[in-house]
Formats: C-alpha cells, structure tokens, sequence
C-alpha cells in the first residue's frame, strides 16, 4: 500500500511498493511539485498527441474529465464509457468517477480521493492521480531478472560499466556524479561516439558535459540533468538520474525511443520516464541471457566451495578440541590428596557446565551443514563431497563417542578417589588420636622399669612394689590390643597408599619399637621383684584390691572415652541408626559402671581411713598402682559429660542422613519423570522420521513443535542439574528409588536434540527434493511407504538387497541375470558414492526422481560460452570481463586451461574442458 499526494492506493498482486509516504494534508516540496507538474503533464502529452491532442495546464486541462477519459483509453488500448458532454459540475463530477472506476477495474484500489477534488483543481490530488496511472501502466511490467525497474537498472549500469577504470555504480547519486559513469555506458556501447582514455575524474563537468551532449546528437537522449547542479549538490537527486540512465538503457537495447525528455528530478518522475522507454523495447539481448546462464552455474559452484571450506574450518576445530581435551580426561594423576581431588572434581563440572555445551552445538551445526551441502550438491547435479581424511561425518561422530566414554570413566575415577580418600583422612586421624592416647599412656614407663627402687624398700613397699608391678602388667596386657591396633590401621592406610605413609610408618615402628622395650623391661623388673619377694612378704590387701579394680576399670574409662569422641564416617540411615542404638546400649550399661566407680572410689576411703586410724606412715601411698581416687574420678566425670555430647553429635548425622534422604527422593522424584518423558518424545520423533504422519510439511511443523516442547522443557533438566549438583556436594553415591543417573538423563537430552534436529534437516532437505524435483505428494507417500516397508528395523536406511528389492516393488526392472546385476551396481553406485552399505532415503528419493527434472548440464553451459565466444572454441578473457561480472570474469580466466586446438590466439582460453570439469570430478 502507498500514500502519494494524499493518494493512498493498494495493488491486488503487491508489484509495487513506494519508499515514502505523504500524508493527505502534508506539504509538498515546491521545488519537487514543480518537477513533477512538468514531467507528468510530458509523459500525458506523449500519449495524448496520439490522439491529436495536449494538455497545457495538468490541473485545469483534467477538471472536465473528458482528456483524463482520453488519456487511459490511449494508454490501456480500451474503450471507456461514454462521457457526458454537459459543462455543468456534476457532469465534470461523472466523467472523472467513470475514470477513477477504470483505473479501480484494474486492480488498483483507491483510497482518499474523490472526484470532486479533481473538479475542484486540487493539484496535489491531480498528480498523485496521475502517479497512480504511471504507476499501473507504465511501470508496473517492468523486470530485469526478476528485480524491479530499480534494481534492475542498478544491475545493468553494474555489468556495463564493470570494465572501466574509476568507475564503481553503486547508486544513482553519487556513483554519477564525476560523469564517467555516463561516459562508460556511451562507451560501452558506442565506443566510436568518446575516447574515453582521455577523461579524467579530475575534471567532472567535462565529462558531465561530453556525455549529454554526444547523447543529445547522436543517441536523441535530450538533456534532462544541469551538470552544475550535479556537481554542486552534495548528493544528487536519484531519480533524476534514474530518469537519464533509463534512457541510455532503452536506447542501447535497440528499440525506438518514445516520450518526451523532460528532466524529472523526482522519483515519481523518474519512474514514469523509466516506464515510458521500458514499454517500448523488446526482450534482452542473447549475450546477456548466455551471461546470466554461467552466471547462475558459478555461483551455485562457489556457493558449495565456500560450504565445503566451512565444514572443513568446524571440522578441524572440534576435533582438535576433543584431541586437546582427551589427554585431559584419560589423566589420573592426583597428589593423592582429598582437597587435589575435589578441585579435579569441580574443574570437571565447570567443563561440563561451560565448555562443553558450545561443542554440542557446533558438532550439531556441522551435521546439519554437512547434510544441506550434500542435498545442495545433488540438486546442482554436482558430485558429492567426500571431506578430508579423518574428517568425515562418522570419523566426528566416533571421537565424539570417545569423548564420552572417556568423560564417564573420568568421573567414575574421581567419585572413587573422593571416597577412597574420605576414608584414608578418618583412618588417618583415627592413627593419629590412637597413637597420641598410646603415647601419653607409655610415657615414663621405661624409666620406671629401669628404677632401682625396690632395693632400699621396706617389706610392705617392696610387696607394694611387686603389687604395682602386677597391675602394670595387666595394664600392659590390656593396651596389648591397642598396639595391634595402630599396627594395622598402619597396615591399611599403606595398602591404601596414603600420601604421608612415610610419617605414619615412621610412627608406628616407633610405638611397636617402644612397646618390644617395654614388654623386655617389664620382664626384666618382675625377675628382680621375684628375687627380693623371699625378703619382704607383706602385702597391703586395700592397697591390692584398689589396684586390681582400679586399672581395669581405667582401661574401660580410657576405651570409652576414645570411643565417644571416635570420629565416624556413615552414608545411609541404616547406618547412623545403628550407631544411635549401640550408643543407647552403652548408655545401658552406665548404672553398673557407676557402681564400680563408687566401690572403687570406697575402697580408697578405706584406706584412708585405716591410714588416719592407726598413723601409718606412707600408707596412703599405693605401692601397686600409679592411679589415684582423683584421677578415677576425673576421667568418670569426662565420660559423663562426653555422652550428651556424643548425642548431640549423632543427632546432627541424623539430620544430615535425613536431608541426604530427602535429596534422593527429589532427584528420583523429578528423574522419574524427565527420563520417561525424554523417552516418549524421543519414540515420537522417530515416528515422525518414518515420514507415516501426514505431509512433509506437517512432518516438519510437529517436529518444530517438539522442538520448541523440548527447549520449553529445558528448565526441569536445568533444576534437575541443580539437585543433582546438591546431591554430590553431599557425598551421595546411590540411591535406590531410581534408576536413572544424572549422566543417562544428559545422554537421552543430547540424543533427543540430536534427533530433532537431524529429522528437521532431513525432512527439509525432502521439501527442497521434492519442490525442486517436481513431484507430487502422493509420489513421495509412494516413495516413503514402499522405502519405510523394506524398512524392517527402522534404522532409516537400506542394505543393498533390501534396497533392490523396493526398486523391484515399485515397478524398476531388474534382470536376474548378469546385466541386470551390473545395472543395479551402476545404480548403488549413484545413491551410495561413498560405499557405505547402506542407502538413505534422501539418496533413495533423489534417484527415483532424478532422470524425470530439467537441471542445467555441462553441453547447456558449453552453449552459452558459445554464443559469449561468437561460436568460436575458444574465448578470450577481454570476453569473459566485458559479460561476466568481474568477480567471476576472473574466476573462469584462473581456472580455465589455456586452449590448445587449431586456429588458437594468444590468450585464448579451453571453455569446453572447464564446462565439463564443472560436472566431473575435479578440485573445482
């Protein structure tokens, strides 16, 4: 739709669209107004004198509608109604409409005007009346390849002037404004009319000057531009010199000139001249349609070529990336430390995060390249494309695969490690505080086996003595399993290959060294004992008794006490709820164990009772154990306080086991639901792809559908992700209410993307078959029924019998006999080139469709360089510059070989061979 003047106008079949529009009451340039009243009121007389008659004054000589009747009667070849004679207003009024409803006949559709304004002599309706009519008329037939009036014009001016030094078109201000571009086109065509090597872009309006007037007097192309206002303007009116270029290109096409020469600055204007000189010339010449013809072969040849350097350039990025990555992920060096490990863990999850997901588009992108320029390739009747070594579409494919069983096995590896040396710190630090709680215990002890002593005792203090030494044996028997202990913790943090064994076995032979000492010294002191018993006899029982209680329970107390502040490692419920209830055991057995601290405990105020009784010197000194009242009664205290302690720490598991629970139901919970619709939409993409549903185009419609489901669906699978990050920040490492992994869900998003998008580019590429091919909807139903039947596994493809046997069921003969089976191999040839084993549909569809379309072939393309050559062998290269374009002027002269028949010139170039080569197999 186009408002013009105040004229708002639609045209039923949208071939023309105006770049601006005027409102109804808007003002017009005067300079423009003025324009446009002398162009238009030129072109009506050039039709009008047709008819014997002119019109002076464009608003007045129309206010009566009896020359506007006249003038679309001329111009459209038709008869009009009659029109009414009276010189009264309303009969003005009737002739006018009679021609607005003509002009409305024509599938104009007219908007904001009304005959009356014509009557009235409104110049602004007047002429954008007229512009409608120009419009419709004149310009509306006019293409130049398919492009309209303009850009048609632009393309001629480019081919003609591409030649000629300093100059380059590339509008209709500025390109024209040094006026070589005139002299270009005169040139070009008359080249008798100017010496062009002598113009230079120095001097504007020579040029300008030279132009005009040799197409004035030998071209009878009146001037219709001021060279001063071109070079004084800084951006020159377009449409006058649209209106001027538009002459020299019907008087160069050889047909007679008609219209006036009027200048027509504006582009209404312009486009009426335009239209006058169109509608009197014929077809183009026979050069350009030859032209244009290896043109279009050309450009489809370089079209691929640059497709071909894309998947080339993606190729060799993606898999130098995945070569990059490999050593990376098949690593499984560690510094045997938890913190080096859970950083491996976290650079993992940033890859997967941030450096992979780019990947997976660009390998999705390749595929869909590589199947578009191999459909590209078919439907130009060209080879396929078979890509470099190791660069092929499954050669991408296998080290993809590769990345992600190496990317699995990595994170399998870490997971262990994480867990392998969670448990070496808790060993670790289970060594430490047992061998910490040995040492205190040992310290002192060889000096006090070494002391001489007992030899300046009394009798009691030796019995005393021998008695202290008993009960330091069985103290020594008791911590016996302690050793053993911090031996084979020992043992295992080496079998676990512990990054500071050194030091622990350094440790422990230290402790195992000391206790050997020990168990000799206290041997050694127990002969000694032995041997001054036959002198002193006398034995404090209380004393006795203490000690014998005394120490075992101390042992008990020492045991309980590591056991409560023992750190513990746990990963399910079952597990911390069994040591909740072997904790509430033990608090169980808390009310005998006070019992024996207070008998223990009596025993010593007993003693000190007798002591204070009979003033015993020394008595309150027990000569059999080293333990106090004191210390029995402290370490009774630490155990008490350590068992709310203890429950408070087994409580907190507790929660985190319960939170660890909650974490499992959720992922199953949403796992459960993403996995099985991943599944779902996968099965009905691949029913789709079996192309059983419907047209391709409603194929192609659901599977977008889906597509946009699928990406719609991407945030449960982005939460997802995030539970699944909660549930290996917390150390989870099973869970039974589901069958899915986080890693089998990521698999099934990525094959669903991947299959989504492989059957858009494949039913497309069917569209674009069967479009170009020509062929029906029910012939390709007949094709996908007759292909999807032999189709037993619905893998997509055909081995070769299965194949022959479907070209069998749709009518092809195929002889059993020898020929039969050469012509079927020729066939294979043609729809499996890179010899798979397998043919595709597409391939299947192409051959069924193939010998039946018209494509441009090598003869059809060796003809048109025939006529470019004058019907000459060969071709020069000034030829090939002065009708191709000069990107692919220079094209064919690099690439064609020189020719070597008879009759041959200097320079003379062998179309023919590069014709063929075009369609054959060839680095081009």
């Amino acid at each position: 739709m186009m408002m013009e003047n105040g004229l708002s106008m639609e045209y039923g079949d949208g071939y023309m669209e105006q770049e601006e529009e005027w409102e109804r009451e808007g003002l017009l340039d005067p300079a423009w107004e003025k324009q446009q009243k002398k162009t238009f009121t030129a072109w009506c007389n050039s039709h009008l004198r047709k008819a014997g008659t002119a019109i002076d004054n464009i608003e007045e000589d129309f206010r009566n509608g009896l020359k506007l009747m006249l003038l679309l009667e001329v111009i459209s070849g038709e008869t009009l109604p009659k029109p009414d004679r009276g010189k009264m207003r309303f009969h003005k009024i009737a002739n006018v409409n009679k021609a607005l409803d003509f002009i409305a006949s024509k599938g104009v559709h007219l908007v904001s005007i009304g005959a009356e304004e014509i009557v009235d002599g409104n110049l602004k309706m007047t002429l954008g009346m007229i512009w409608t009519i120009i419009l419709r008329f004149a310009i509306q037939d006019i293409s130049v390849e398919e492009m309209t009036a303009k850009e048609g014009l632009l393309l001629w001016c480019q081919r003609k002037t591409a030649p000629y030094k300093n100059v380059n078109v590339q509008n209709f201000h500025l390109s024209f404004k040094d006026g070589l571009a005139f002299c270009a086109l005169i040139h070009r065509h008359r080249p008798d009319l100017i010496d062009y090597a002598k113009l230079s872009k120095d001097n504007p309006l020579e040029n300008l000057n030279t132009a005009f007037d040799v197409a004035e007097k030998y071209l009878d192309i009146p001037r219709m531009l001021d060279p001063d206002d071109l070079i004084n303007t800084p951006k020159p009116d377009e449409r006058a010199i649209m209106t001027y270029v538009s002459c020299y290109y019907h008087a160069f096409q050889g047909a007679q000139q008609v219209g006036n020469n009027t200048a027509l600055p504006d582009e209404r204007a312009v486009m009426t001249y335009v239209s006058s000189y169109y509608h009197c010339f014929s077809g183009a010449q026979k050069a350009e349609t030859a032209a244009n013809r290896i043109c279009k072969v050309l450009k489809v040849n370089q079209e691929n070529e640059r497709l071909m350097e894309e998947y080339e350039r993606l190729a060799s990025d993606l898999l130098e990336w995945i070569r990059r990555t490999m050593p990376w992920l098949n690593s499984r060096q560690a510094d045997n430390s938890l913190a080096g490990v859970q950083k491996k863990l976290e650079e993992y999850r940033t890859y997967r995060r941030k450096h992979k997901p780019p990947r997976v588009e660009q390998k999705a992108k390749l595929e869909t390249n590589f199947n578009t320029l191999q459909t590209k390739l078919r439907l130009s009747n060209r080879p396929a494309y078979l890509p470099t070594e190791g660069k092929t579409v499954s050669d991408i494919s296998n080290s993809w695969k590769g990345l992600e069983l190496a990317e699995k096995a990595f994170e399998e590896w870490l997971l262990a490690e994480t867990m392998r040396l969670e448990r070496l710190e808790h060993l670790a630090q289970k060594f430490k505080h047992k061998a910490d709680a040995h040492e205190d215990w040992t310290r002192g002890k060889e000096e006090m086996l070494q002391s001489q002593d007992f030899r300046q005792c009394k009798l009691n203090e030796l019995k005393a003595l021998k008695k202290k030494h008993e009960a330091f044996e069985s103290d020594l028997a008791a911590h016996q399993d302690r050793v053993e202990q911090i031996a084979a913790i020992a043992q295992e943090l080496n079998t676990l290959e512990y990054h500071d064994c050194v030091s622990v076995n350094a440790r422990c032979q230290r402790i195992c060294d000391q206790w050997d000492r020990l168990g000799a010294l206290t041997q050694r002191r127990r002969t000694a004992l032995d041997e001054a018993e036959r002198i002193l006899e006398k034995i404090d029982i209380l004393h006795l008794e203490f000690a014998k209680r005394a120490a075992p329970f101390n042992n008990w107390l020492d045991g309980t006490r590591e056991d409560l502040v023992d750190m513990f490692i746990v990963h399910t419920m079952e597990e911390i709820q069994g040591l909740i209830q072997a904790h509430d055991q033990f608090k169980a057995t808390l009310g005998e164990a006070d019992k024996e601290f207070n008998l223990i405990v009596n025993l010593v105020r007993e003693v000190e009772s007798i002591v204070k009784q009979h003033q015993i010197p020394g008595g309150l000194e027990n000569p059999y154990t080293t333990l106090t009242a004191n210390d029995m009664t402290r370490k009774w205290t630490d155990v008490r306080q350590l068992v709310p302690q203890r429950d408070q720490t087994l409580a907190n598991e507790l929660r985190k086991q319960q939170n660890n629970e909650m974490l499992r139901r959720q992922f199953a919970e949403k796992a459960n639901v993403v996995g099985p619709w991943i599944e779902r939409q996968m099965d009905a993409v691949t029913a789709i792809g079996m192309g059983l549903q419907g047209s391709l185009e409603d194929q192609l419609h659901r599977l977008k559908e889906y597509e946009q489901a699928v990406y719609a669906y991407k945030p449960n699978i982005e939460e997802l992700e995030k539970i699944h990050q909660a549930v290996q920040e917390s150390m989870i490492f099973e869970n039974r209410y589901t069958n899915y992994t986080m890693e089998t869900l990521r698999v099934g998003w990525e094959q669903l993307l991947t299959s989504i998008n492989r059957n858009i580019n494949e039913v497309e590429n069917q569209i674009l078959t069967r479009d170009s091919k020509g062929i029906s909807q029910e012939q390709l139903n007949e094709f996908r029924s007759s292909f999807n039947h032999f189709d037993k596994n619905r893998t997509g493809r055909l081995t070769p019998e299965e194949f022959k046997s479907c070209l069998v069921s749709l009518g092809y003969s195929i002889g059993k006999d020898r020929q039969g089976d050469m012509d079927f191999q020729r066939i294979l040839a043609v729809v499996d080139p890179n010899n798979t084993g397998y043919v595709h549909f597409d391939a299947f569809l192409d051959f069924m469709t193939r010998e039946s379309t018209d494509t441009d072939t090598a003869e059809q393309v060796i003809d048109s360089f025939r006529i470019l050559a004058a019907d000459k062998p060969y071709i020069l290269p000034d030829e090939l510059r002065r009708e191709l374009p000069p990107d692919q002027a220079e094209y064919c002269i690099q690439r064609m070989p020189p020719y070597k028949g008879p009759n041959g010139v200097p320079g003379a170039l062998d179309y023919m061979s590069f014709s063929t080569a075009l369609y054959g197999e060839t680095d081009l």
